[in-house]
């Protein structure tokens, strides 16, 4: 099977390198809805340029609306799916339930493609989404190679895969410690990657969570999966080139070549590392230093006088980029090379072998003997990858329109597609009425970048009146700026009648029940249950079974102990269960049980709930990452009923990467927690079955907002953390009479950044 290259595209030059250097297919952003949002991203004409220069290589464009919509950003959304649509991509990227509600219903011609922001780690997440209509499905980057193969053995499903790039600490998608902790949400594209952070922890002041960069070489040759995807929507042509060659010439049989290698390292490259392709991996995390680091040339045998010498492991030049690691720095030391010497001679350039002397520049600290030194910029590679851009304006997608043009005496009209532009002036006989007609045409047949033609022109000038070329072309200019072109004009399927809203009910959350000793269970409407791999069944019985709601977890990676532990529960005859993943529904029966969403399945708009009723969901959980109008709108208009959880230790990070300091050999396992400090904020990390979650000191609460959200259900959760009986009854007494407590977090309930 001929596996796809899929590169990234932060802008249409990064596109042209991508296509250039060998890339099957090109992913990017439009102006809105992109997870990049802090790219260039494309604009329509940029798009409908591009895309009509890959498919004319016969090269597939996928544009990424993969960020969550609010209620208010529907419409538009729809203008960005008309853009999509009229530009003729061949599929787009998505997270948000409702944009694959609204494309399937209004726009069949676009492909669904499941962003990895949906959290896809297990063959059961795959099918769910394959029966939702989703063509293709992005994998979440933690998975191993039995885990790839498992998903992509799904037939009828395309699966891609990451190969290289940025990783993140979290999984994508179930990530909320920017937006919960600065209001700044990377389901939004507006993440301020906290894991690059130093933290204060047990070993000292480091990057915990700060991720290498992934590069899977030629193990890519392994994967069985339909598209092997390179990560960079940040990056400049430069790297797409460098990263998309090297990988080109993996595919074609040609290797990995050392010198393309060392290209990518020079041009921006973390550490790099198999993330857990093949198995549980540690040493996936630079704590010592951030951000980009180069190829390492070398380490400083001595220090003289302001300089430092040492053997040259690769080609240097005059006004490179050197990096040194000085211990206890957050980032690597970095200077522009300006004088260099060897054997006692200045030279331009030193090749490998050379012993080289480099003058450090003034008031320089902290450098020692032993420190390794890295190539960061290098001007001959800068200058390796050229690529060619097609004529601007050659390929993009053109639209025929027709305009009128009426002279009158006293004034000039241009009309055409619905818009309409006057000149007013004073407008005089003309000698020769066929010339004048003829400079009209010539005027407005310039179209120039704009996306259409002039198909036919009528020119009503009955008078033979004359009007001057430069207020033609002023004419021409105000009606091509007013036309809109819009192809498609999609609208927004309809949504179901808002439910009726009851008096309100109240649900208690645990993953341990005896928490809720305390607890006067008559006044909860119902007890919901998170269960894990090891859950006791058992103390299911301590419970009222009418009132209990079995919770699946958001994340599942051996996701058949957990359906075995589910089947279990089920044939006890527990009907009301929650998902936090699209795992689970593929996990438990199609019929003849009541079947909620968590609020890990993001529901921020009428769309997604819609979507959510057709598969016979009957309530939904809103996002804690939510804004108070969203959800008070939401509220006001879902056809669901609505659970807003008003109390809740929320996962910052939920994440496969273990933050214990020992080997794998030798752990411990069981449970474990830590301390991190930040910024004079305290979080916890929780160390348990491989997995770490991390936590504010705080607990997320918005008990005093909670009553102007007009929801079916208030829930308060009560997991993760550990709570006695009676700090539970504490808690439950003030929250569940709407009353705050001291201490916590609001997210984003009041935020106009989110």
């Amino acid at each position: 099977m001929k596996k796809e290259l899929l590169a990234p595209a932060g802008d249409i030059e990064a596109g042209y390198a991508a296509i250039y250097y060998g890339a099957d297919a090109v992913y990017l952003g439009l102006k809105h809805f992109s997870a990049r949002a802090t790219a260039v991203n494309f604009s329509e004409e940029e798009l409908s340029e591009f895309v009509g220069y890959a498919h004319s290589l016969k090269r597939k464009v996928y544009a990424a609306i993969n960020t969550l919509v609010q209620e208010n950003e529907l419409p538009e959304l729809i203008k960005s799916l008309d853009i999509c649509s009229n530009c003729r991509v061949d599929g787009v990227i998505l997270q948000d339930l409702g944009v694959a509600k609204v494309i399937r219903d209004k726009y069949p011609e676009l492909e669904l493609h499941a962003s990895t922001q949906m959290a896809v780690h297990n063959k059961q997440g795959a099918l769910a989404l394959q029966k939702l209509g989703f063509k293709r499905v992005v994998l979440a980057r933690e998975l191993s190679l039995a885990e790839i193969k498992d998903i992509a053995s799904i037939k009828g499903l395309e699966t891609e895969a990451f190969i290289h790039g940025a990783l993140c600490y979290s999984y994508s998608g179930l990530c909320l410690f920017s937006s919960i902790d600065s209001g700044r949400s990377a389901n939004r594209g507006k993440c301020l990657y906290p894991c690059r952070s130093l933290f204060m922890g047990e070993a000292g002041e480091m990057h915990y969570f700060s991720m290498k960069d992934m590069a899977l070489q030629q193990d890519i040759l392994k994967m069985p999966v339909t598209s092997l995807k390179i990560e960079g929507r940040k990056k400049n042509a430069l790297y797409v080139a460098a990263v998309t060659d090297y990988y080109r010439n993996i595919l074609d049989g040609k290797g990995a070549i050392a010198q393309k290698e060392e290209n990518i390292k020079q041009i921006f490259s973390r550490p790099w590392c198999k993330f857990m392709f093949n198995g549980k991996n540690k040493e996936v995390v630079d704590r010592d230093f951030v951000g980009h680091r180069g190829l390492h040339i070398g380490k400083i045998n001595q220090i003289v006088k302001g300089k430092i010498v040492f053997k040259a492991y690769h080609k240097i030049a005059r006004h490179d980029g050197l990096q040194i690691d000085i211990p206890g720095q957050e980032k690597p030391f970095g200077f522009s090379l300006q004088n260099m010497t060897v054997k006692g001679q200045r030279v331009f350039e030193a090749n490998v072998g050379d012993e080289v002397t480099v003058q450090l520049p003034a008031k320089t600290f902290g450098i020692e003997k032993g420190q390794k030194i890295y190539l960061a910029s290098a001007s001959e590679v800068k200058g390796s990858y050229d690529y060619s851009r097609p004529k601007s304006g050659e390929y993009s997608r053109r639209y025929d329109i027709d305009v009128e043009v009426s002279i009158l005496p006293n004034v000039i009209k241009a009309s055409g597609n619905g818009a309409e532009f006057c000149i007013e002036g004073e407008f005089s006989p003309t000698e020769n009425v066929e010339k004048m007609n003829d400079a009209v045409q010539k005027a407005f047949n310039k179209t120039g970048d704009t996306l259409f033609t002039l198909k036919n022109l009528h020119i009503n000038n009955l008078q033979h009146l004359f009007v001057p070329m430069s207020m033609l072309n002023e004419l021409r200019r105000g009606l091509y700026t007013k036309i809109e072109i819009n192809g498609k004009k999609g609208e927004l399927p309809e949504v179901s009648e808002p439910r009726k809203v009851n008096e309100p009910k109240w649900i208690i959350r645990t993953d341990n029940v005896d928490n809720l000793a305390k607890i006067d269970l008559e006044t909860v409407a119902e007890v919901e249950v998170l269960i894990n791999a090891d859950f006791d069944i058992e103390c299911l019985k301590k419970l009222p079974k009418t009132k209990v709601r079995i919770v699946l977890p958001a994340l599942a990676r051996n996701s058949a102990v957990l359906a075995k532990v589910a089947e279990k529960i089920l044939a006890q005859g527990y009907k009301k269960w929650t998902i936090g993943n699209w795992w689970g529904l593929e996990v438990l029966p199609n019929k003849g049980i009541d079947l909620a969403f968590d609020n890990s399945l993001y529901m921020m708009n009428t769309q997604a709930i819609n979507m959510a009723k057709e598969i016979s969901v009957s309530r939904i959980s809103m996002s804690v990452e939510d804004t108070i109008d969203n959800m008070k709108d939401l509220a006001k208009k879902s056809p669901l009923a609505v659970v807003l959880p008003i109390y809740q230790d929320i996962p910052l990070f939920s994440s496969a990467v273990c933050i214990r300091e020992n080997p794998c050999a030798k752990c411990l396992k069981g449970t474990r927690w830590m301390m991190l400090q930040k910024d004079g904020k305290t979080y916890w990390a929780l160390s348990k079955n491989c997995q770490t979650f991390v936590f504010d000191e705080k607990p997320f609460c918005i008990a005093k907002e909670a009553k102007q959200i007009k929801a079916d259900f208030y829930r308060v959760d009560f997991c993760y953390k550990t709570y006695s009986a009676e700090r539970v009854a504490s808690i439950w007494q003030n929250v569940s009479n709407f009353n705050d407590i001291p201490a916590i977090l609001k997210g984003n309930i009041n935020s106009n950044r989110f």
